[in-house]
Order: structure tokens, then sequence, then C-alpha cells
């Protein structure tokens, strides 16, 4: 029997597919199944009772993980002058302006989030087509559009997640590694969910966080009790 199929059977044995876990059981089950040499991301599926193609249901902001992603966050900034040069000095790993749009339009995309000043958008406007449907655009309400380039650099840096939800409903996002110890996983996790439902739209009918589910990289999705969060 191979080494995959022997892992397949080793999940297959501790995961009940219909099983409905808590939180702390999710994420211990899940790091006992992790892969042995690889630190896998871990990540959140949120299905949401919201209507997206209703503008006032759309839910979308961005969290602040207490602990960290455990991982280095590629941003790029469009900013010209002094704002160009705070950039730099709060960390970002590319700024600039035109010569990175023309970049892009070429099929570069090394680069994990985008900030944008204001007077920068009608250049970042030209290249929404690209970055829009890869969740990559700079919008204001998740504090991407601003003159404030330093400390939305410095939160970015520090493990803000960004999340929007899909025309399904669901939310995906980043909750770290399985690395982290599980009490650490465990309040980001939870620091991400007290967020998504503080941002219940009020014409949003019904059960409002319907399903919740746990997966890492390698691993299995594992169905999560929103209760107990």
């Amino acid at each position: 029997m191979s080494k995959q199929s022997k892992r397949a059977k080793f999940i297959q044995e501790k995961v009940v597919s219909e099983q409905v876990y808590m939180l702390s059981e999710a994420v211990n089950l899940l790091k006992e199944v992790k892969a042995t040499k690889f630190d896998e991301s871990v990540d959140v599926v949120l299905r949401l009772g919201v209507d997206t193609r209703k503008a006032e249901q759309m839910v979308r902001g961005t969290c602040s993980m207490p602990n960290g992603l455990g991982k280095e966050v590629r941003v790029l900034v469009f900013a010209k002058g002094e704002k160009a040069i705070a950039a730099q000095a709060a960390g970002a790993d590319y700024v600039g302006g035109e010569d990175f749009a023309k970049k892009i339009q070429d099929g570069w995309l090394e680069f994990d989030r985008v900030v944008a000043t204001p007077d920068m958008m009608a250049v970042v406007g030209r290249i929404g087509k690209i970055l829009g449907p890869r969740g990559l655009m700079p919008n204001p309400k998740t504090g991407t559009v601003t003159f404030e380039v330093e400390s939305v650099i410095k939160n970015i840096k520090a493990g803000q997640v960004e999340f929007r939800a899909d025309k399904l409903g669901n939310l995906h996002a980043s909750v770290g590694k399985i690395s982290f110890d599980a009490d650490k996983l465990c309040e980001n996790i939870s620091v991400l969910v007290d967020t998504v439902k503080r941002m219940k739209p009020s014409s949003s009918k019904g059960i409002y966080l319907r399903n919740f589910s746990l997966s890492s990289t390698m691993g299995p999705g594992i169905k999560v009790d929103p209760q107990t969060v």
C-alpha cells in the first residue's frame, strides 16, 4: 500500500465525514492528521445566509489575527511622492504606479495584497479586471484605498486577513499554520467568526451562519459547530 493511500485511510479512520465537531476538537483533529513534512495553512470556510447579489447583503471586511498568520505577506502599494516613501519605510514589498500596472497587465502577480492611495485609483482601475476576480482589488471598505498607508501596511504584515463572501455566500479565510498551538488557532478562528457575526446585514433573514468547516492545505474538511466558537 502506498504512503499516500495509508494516510488517506488514516484520515478516514479519524475524521467522520458527516459529524459536526466542537471547534477545539476540530483543531486538534486537523493537527493529528497533518502531513508530516509540510507546514500547511489552516483555512476556514463559512457559509452565510446572505444574497450577495444585493449590495446591502455583501459581507466584506478585514480582521487582524491576534497570533498572526505564520507566513510572509507580499504587499504591493500604488502611491507616489511622500506616500510612496512612507510605504517603503513601512515595509511594503513593492511600491510604484504605472510601472507595476504594466507588469500586472503582462502577467506578473507575485504579491498577496494591494494597497492604493485614492489619487492612484485611476491607474489601478485599468487593471481591475485582473485584480478583481483574484480578490486583490483595493477597496475603501477594507481600508486598502487610503492615504494612511503606513498603518495599513503594518496591519497587513502583522496578520490582517481580508475576506469577502462569494456569489454563493461562502466566505474563505486563512487563519494560520498547522504548526500553531491549538489554543492560538482557536483564538484566531474565534476572532474571525466574531468579526463576521458582527457584520450580519440587517436585511439578512433566517440563519446567518449556516455552515462552518475547517481544513488545511493537504488535510480533510472538518465540519464545526458554530455554537462552540
